[in-house]
């Protein structure tokens, strides 16, 4: 059972805590569980934590959206569609989804691909719909179809890696908004020379830097010290309001405007043929990094909570919202630590809250459409900048480094295949890198010579224990993989090495216990081997063969060649029969 599949035990006498596996309609759209079950008592918990959740939806969603390439108002209509789709079909009580930093440079890659950097901002919108829509039956399909072990196609290092990347590439791409101009440029090292170029030759707005950086302090010192505090709010309003004490306008800082009033009209996205290939090239990288968001975050805090997770109705959450804020010109989503962590710690205990910060957001668009005219866009800047920094993760990296080498090396792949090939080719190459990384391991798997330790019960290895004794003659020889076409060269090489020392061993004892599966290719390398060793004197032999294994072997026909009487339920049962064999007693290492 995987991480996203186990359930954790449910909070006693909670209503809301349902079955491991649901059934019938409830298991398809948990909304209607949620319904059946309300409290009434809850309202006004869920109404208080929608509102508090608001002021975080309202300027992430359109900072978002501007990391997207896309205009400030399409991250609203996004935030209020996905929650709504979420509150009916995912099956997390608090999760909040939205638009997402991780996915924000993504979708303008995509964009950039298929329209230029000159793209018309209507374009823009249509492509960034259809690409919600293809991401959303993509994750829709695939959560039908039970294939929510695709998020472990992300292994961690890889994805701390990514991570790193994407950190960087947001953090250099969002610099010239803070200080105030703009750049044009593709990939980390275009935007850097273009930033710096920028500075030097003095296109730093000296208002826009002032208040960006300040805005910036002000949201990671609260988020450091005072949690709890809603920082980017705070620096959303003391921006609003410095904008218009101090007319900033008039110095150059550009400001947010006057959004759009009401709502888009119902569109079903449509695209040309010739940009479907990198619509769905793109789609597919997102719907992995949003599914493996949402089930790591999910995994969080169910944990917590006492909530099972359900990977696959996670996916048909996440493709439901995808889909239904395509319609209204939304982008894709993904799920949010920082917004689920708000809402719980306001006291959420339903989707009920997600459904109070959509509508909360919609009132601001009907009735006061103008409330955030005057936020300076270097804010914006900042918002985005505060949480790429969230998105880093160096003591990670560091703790691989210390750990495992190799794993810390696949990380650092990761991390110079985001920033300096770009993002989308990057998750190419973190997914590319886990799917190698699982190959080298069952390609090169660790084995180890066996011996028998004083005052240690079993048999174990002679790296750890080079005092341990030996039988003469015997060799006992662990191979910790299952024997498949990729390994079984390496099992034979080192079968023979050992057949080749010098006094050579009568037996070889293989201790099949982590052996968990033979392939034909296996089979026919094992028959060889054998009859290549029994004519150097020397007889293979395997002690605690699982029985599926064991049946294989059979079937395969190997016991016509290896001895049947070779197979033994233990090694102490192999040790016994050779020392009755031979009557050598046990002997110190020299």
């Amino acid at each position: 059972m995987t991480n996203r599949e186990r359930a954790v035990t449910p909070a006693a006498g909670d209503p809301l805590r349902g079955d491991e596996t649901p059934g019938g309609i409830t298991g398809w759209i948990p909304g209607l569980q949620v319904i059946a079950n309300y409290r009434p008592a809850w309202l006004p918990r869920d109404a208080v934590a929608g509102i508090v959740l608001t002021t975080l939806l309202v300027p992430q969603g359109m900072a978002y959206a501007e990391l997207a390439g896309l205009p400030p108002i399409t991250g609203l209509y996004t935030s209020i569609f996905c929650l709504l789709a979420y509150a009916v079909f995912g099956p997390s009580r608090i999760l909040v989804l939205g638009p997402d930093s991780s996915l924000g440079p993504m979708i303008a890659a995509v964009l950039l691909t298929a329209l230029g950097s000159a793209a018309d901002p209507a374009q823009a919108v249509a492509l960034g719909s259809m690409l919600a829509l293809m991401v959303g039956v993509l994750l829709v399909v695939a959560g039908i179809a039970k294939l929510g072990f695709l998020a472990d196609l992300l292994s961690r290092p890889t994805q701390i890696g990514y991570m790193n990347g994407l950190a960087l590439t947001i953090l250099i791409g969002q610099l010239p908004k803070l200080f105030g101009f703009s750049v044009d440029g593709e990939g980390l090292v275009e935007e850097t020379i273009g930033f710096v170029k920028g500075v030097a030759n003095g296109e730093t707005v000296p208002a826009a830097v002032t208040i960006g950086l300040l805005g910036l302090a002000l949201i990671v010192l609260l988020q450091r010290w005072l949690p709890k505090v809603p920082g980017v709010l705070i620096a959303v309003v003391a921006s609003i309001v410095a904008a218009q004490v101090f007319n900033v306008a008039d110095h150059g800082v550009g400001l947010v405007g006057a959004l759009p009033q009401g709502f888009p009209p119902l569109t079903l996205p449509t695209l040309s043929w010739s940009d479907f290939g990198v619509l769905l090239g793109g789609a597919f990288g997102i719907a992995l990094v949003s599914l493996t968001d949402t089930i790591s975050t999910s995994s969080a805090f169910a944990a917590r909570s006492g909530q099972e997770v359900r990977g696959d109705q996670e996916m048909v959450g996440i493709g439901a919202a995808n889909v239904a804020a395509s319609f209204f010109q939304g982008f894709p989503v993904s799920t949010s630590g920082s917004r689920t962590a708000v809402a719980e710690q306001s006291g959420a205990r339903t989707q009920v809250t997600g459904v109070v910060g959509a509508a909360a957001i919609a009132l601001m668009l009907i009735l006061v459409p103008g409330l955030l005219r005057n936020l300076p866009q270097p804010i914006l800047g900042a918002v985005v900048i505060a949480a790429s920094m969230s998105l880093a993760d160096i003591p990670g990296t560091v703790r691989l480094w210390r750990q495992r080498r190799v794993e810390f090396s696949l990380s650092i792949a990761a991390f110079l295949g985001v920033a300096l090939l770009g993002v989308l080719p990057g998750i190419g190459i973190a997914v590319a890198l886990s799917a190698l990384n699982v190959f080298r391991q069952a390609w090169w798997p660790y084995q180890a010579v066996l011996g028998r330790a004083e005052g240690v019960a079993g048999y174990h290895d002679l790296r750890d224990y080079p005092q341990a004794e030996h039988l003469p003659g015997l060799v006992l020889f662990r191979f910790d993989a299952p024997l498949i076409f990729a390994n079984v060269r390496v099992f034979r090489d080192q079968i023979r090495r050992l057949a080749r020392t010098d006094p050579p061993p009568k037996w070889i004892v293989i201790a099949t216990e982590p052996i968990t599966d033979v392939d034909t290719t296996a089979a026919d390398v094992l028959t060889q081997l054998d009859e290549e060793v029994n004519a150097m004197g020397i007889s293979l032999v395997f002690a605690e063969m699982k029985t599926p294994v064991r049946t294989k072997i059979e079937r395969y026909g190997l016991t016509r060649t290896i001895n049947p009487e070779h197979f033994f339920h233990t090694i102490e049962d192999a040790v016994d029969a050779y020392r009755e064999q031979t009557g050598v007693e046990w002997t110190g290492r020299t």
